[in-house]
């Protein structure tokens, strides 16, 4: 499956992303980002990892309002 960057304190995404046998990769800083497929940020900054360029070519999802079940058919729908 995917390799899936995932915000740190979204771990209820992480769980369930998991679950479907995605690869989830905690996102501790802009080396992370490296070979993930997809990320998912809270959105609660949009600044969250302080970068200033793009570091990656897949799509970044922000979760915010969005329950855990509903990020996975997200992150799936970007992965197809």
């Amino acid at each position: 499956m995917a390799k899936i960057g995932v915000e740190q304190a979204l771990t209820n995404v992480q769980q369930a992303l998991q679950e479907k046998g995605h690869e989830v990769i905690p996102l501790h800083n802009e080396s992370d980002v490296q070979n993930c497929d997809c990320c998912v940020v809270s959105g609660i900054d949009n600044n969250v990892m302080g970068m200033q360029t793009v570091s990656m070519q897949g799509s970044v999802i922000e979760a915010s309002g969005m329950s855990a079940e509903e990020v996975c058919q997200a992150v799936e729908n970007k992965l197809r």
